[in-house]
């Protein structure tokens, strides 16, 4: 296995969310099975969160079991969206320690922490405190954040505060989208680990591929898999820490630890990299509105996140609806402040700025129509009376 980050994490980390199951029920041999050969070969990272039902549970009793607490790193999630104040917070974590059977968490993320705002709102009531506290005890022993969201956001967070690391969506798809390559590298400049989530957008990029990037692929020489050409292409890059892949079953495993093992630094020639453009160009046919997500469209004076929202339009063609919505809501709602398409006067500031000349105005009226129904509304309505 390779490892390129100071505490020598592997750079493929195991995503616990997809863990398999049988029937309604965890599979528990399986789940054991996956997780003692993925230490065996060197992975020593493991993901989770709070809120991925029963998965610190089922993680904690694998690892009391086979006492392998030493040889891994646990990261796991505090849904922050949840909590009112400092001791809902100590409420919540007490319960994790309890559900993984540990004293310690290794790596502690802010769960899909959107803005500066909210980070400011947490630190108002007192939660850096708290986890400042929490790192002198040895409770935990590095402080980070998840992230969904568009790149100028995420550098006003990455710069905010002198995080241990930070975990982003990247993918050869969304290489200008969400924090993007342009994030990824200012972590890199900043000595902060980049832990990758959405490799692959949840298999996507692997089994929703059109015909021509299919076609891109097989023509090279590679023989890569598309899962193999989507992995390679992030491992070229220094500033990629960690991958994490969510195997769900041993041939995946033993697949992705095969070309964990291969990679190295700057392998991908010009070659490989005009198949993945190809490839690229075919998937992205479908997408509706031709944003880069340059976000010189920015600030909305009304605090509409117009490069998001466009992301979201383009990724529920592209993908499917259901990811799609779900990513709206993330980027959109979970704030201090909403930054809807709803939001928009139709001022037209923004379109002066925009490079690639794209009537926003219009666009955001056919976001808001494709997203915000009245389910939408309603969810949004519950979020706001729980906060």
């Amino acid at each position: 296995m390779n490892y390129r980050t100071d505490d020598q994490l592997s750079i493929l980390g195991f995503g616990c969310m997809r863990f398999p199951k049988k029937g309604n029920s965890f599979d528990m041999e399986e789940i054991e099975r996956e997780i003692t050969h993925a230490i065996d070969m060197g992975i020593n990272y493991f993901d989770m969160a709070y809120i991925y039902s029963g998965i610190e549970e089922v993680f904690g009793k694998v690892m009391e079991k086979y006492g392998f607490r030493d040889k891994i790193k646990i990261a796991t999630k505090l849904p922050h969206y949840l909590m009112k104040d400092v001791n809902d917070m100590q409420k919540h974590f007490d319960e994790q320690l309890a559900r993984l059977k540990t004293d310690h968490v290794d790596y502690y993320l802010m769960h899909m922490l959107p803005d500066l705002k909210t980070w400011n709102s947490l630190i108002e009531r007192g939660a850096l405190d708290w986890l400042l506290r929490l790192k002198e005890e040895g409770k935990i022993k590095k402080l980070g954040f998840s992230y969904h969201g568009n790149t100028n956001l995420f550098l006003e967070l990455l710069n905010a505060y002198d995080w241990d690391f930070c975990q982003v969506q990247y993918n050869y798809v969304d290489e200008n989208s969400q924090a993007g390559r342009r994030g990824v590298e200012e972590a890199y400049k900043k000595g902060i680990p980049v832990i990758i989530m959405e490799p692959l957008k949840g298999g996507r990029l692997v089994n929703n591929l059109p015909k021509g990037a299919l076609d891109a692929f097989s023509h090279s020489d590679r023989g890569y898999s598309p899962a193999e050409w989507g992995l390679r292409w992030l491992w070229d890059q220094q500033a990629v820490s960690v991958i994490l892949s969510g195997m769900n079953s041993m041939e995946m495993l033993d697949e992705n630890i095969r070309i964990a093992n291969d990679v190295s630094v700057g392998s991908f020639t010009d070659a490989d990299h005009a198949v993945l453009n190809k490839a690229r160009d075919e998937i992205k046919k479908k997408i509706k509105v031709p944003c880069t997500g340059c976000a010189y469209c920015m600030p909305c004076p009304f605090g509409v996140d117009i490069p998001g929202s466009f992301h979201c339009l383009n990724t529920s063609y592209t993908d499917n609806y259901y990811v799609a919505i779900k990513e709206y809501f993330m980027c959109t709602s979970m704030k201090e402040q909403k930054s809807v398409a709803s939001l928009c006067r139709k001022c037209g500031r923004c379109e002066q700025h925009c490079p690639q000349n794209i009537q926003i105005r219009n666009e955001l009226v056919r976001v808001r129509r494709r997203f915000e129904n009245p389910i939408f509304k309603l969810v949004n309505f519950v979020y706001g009376r729980m906060k």
